[in-house]
């Protein structure tokens, strides 16, 4: 019988068809297995040697190293091909011009692109954790930079793996974007955060990992710092959460042992990924508080990550009700015994 599933945290539902199961086999694609990626490509504005084919540099790491050419180990450029463009006026940008029932504004935001790693053919769960802990600090600092920013009310960090995610480009790269509103969705969440808060005076995401703790058999990966589970009411297959055990709202409050722990749990949790679905096309966003909110007690960051193994149809664009016909139980059990 299949079962709807309620999130506790944006109460949105799943159904989980557990009459539709697949194995984690049934979304290998094939085709894919054998295509290999070379460690160089000349036409690639990513790859080390080919600095001059993006803007200047705003961060690398190591900080002393050299910004435009080689010598770095992750590189922070501004997108060549912004979905925002940074404000002439600074928060002036962010007046509305209306049009009878309609309004609009100047599509003011920062947008970069966070180079992961030199080496063409690499990804999260191949690098090093060393490599990996680069990367998340790297997020940490211009995180916090736009954040300095008040046209910036909502900075955005994510991560798009292959042509089914949305990527263009093979090299290893997230993205992050500054926006300067505060968008329905994530209106949304933190509404349902604030309502728990106060309806049981503690976080909901703090109260779900807890029980995810206790219960056990959702769990992918645990370390001191950070918890991988697959959620209650998965909206696709193998779907992953990892969530923070100290209560935070913000991203930016991460700390520098706390960055090396979310890095070996990312590296972790996306190599059984990688092990598990031959190297699945993914996303993965970091969802942190707004500008504004980022002291509030009711809010707990974390970082989703969604493959892309199925395509929403029309039931689930007419309801908003997605179809996994994965039961979280059983994928956190093949990502466990996965290497």
């Amino acid at each position: 019988m299949p079962q709807l599933r309620q999130d506790l945290s944006t109460r949105r539902w799943t159904i989980i068809a557990a009459d539709r199961a697949k194995r984690p086999d049934d979304f290998v694609k094939r085709s894919s297995q054998a295509a290999a990626v070379s460690s160089y490509s000349p036409t690639c504005p990513f790859c080390a040697g080919n600095e001059d084919k993006t803007p200047p540099a705003l961060y690398v790491l190591p900080e002393e190293a050299p910004r435009n050419e080689r010598g770095w180990d992750v590189r922070v450029v501004p997108n060549r091909f912004p979905v925002l463009l940074k404000p002439t006026d600074g928060p002036e940008s962010r007046k509305r011009t209306h049009h009878g029932l309609y309004s609009e504004m100047d599509g003011c935001g920062e947008h970069e692109v966070v180079i992961e790693h030199p080496d063409h053919s690499k990804t999260i769960a191949t690098m090093t954790v060393q490599e990996v802990t680069g990367v998340v600090r790297a997020y940490r600092h211009q995180f916090l930079e736009l954040d300095k920013s008040d046209w910036n009310q909502l900075i955005i960090i994510f991560r798009n793996q292959g042509e089914g995610a949305g990527t263009s480009l093979v090299h290893p790269h997230s993205q992050i974007i500054g926006v300067p509103i505060v968008p329905q969705d994530v209106r949304w969440r933190l509404d349902e955060a604030q309502r728990y808060f106060d309806d049981n005076g503690t976080c909901v995401h703090c109260d779900m990992l807890d029980a995810e703790i206790r219960e056990g058999i959702r769990i992918v990966a645990t370390n001191p710092g950070f918890v991988a589970l697959c959620p209650f009411a998965s909206s696709v297959p193998y779907e992953i959460r990892i969530v923070p055990r100290r209560h935070a709202s913000s991203f930016g409050v991460l700390a520098d042992e706390e960055a090396e722990l979310l890095a070996r749990i990312l590296k972790d949790t996306l190599g059984r990924l990688y092990s598990l679905l031959a190297n699945p096309d993914y996303n993965y966003v970091v969802r942190s508080a707004p500008h504004h909110s980022a002291g509030e007690p009711h809010f707990h960051w974390y970082l989703e990550i969604l493959p892309r193994l199925t395509t929403a149809a029309g039931f689930e664009i007419g309801t908003g009700i997605n179809v996994n016909s994965v039961a979280p139980e059983a994928a956190a059990s093949h990502l466990g015994k996965a290497c």
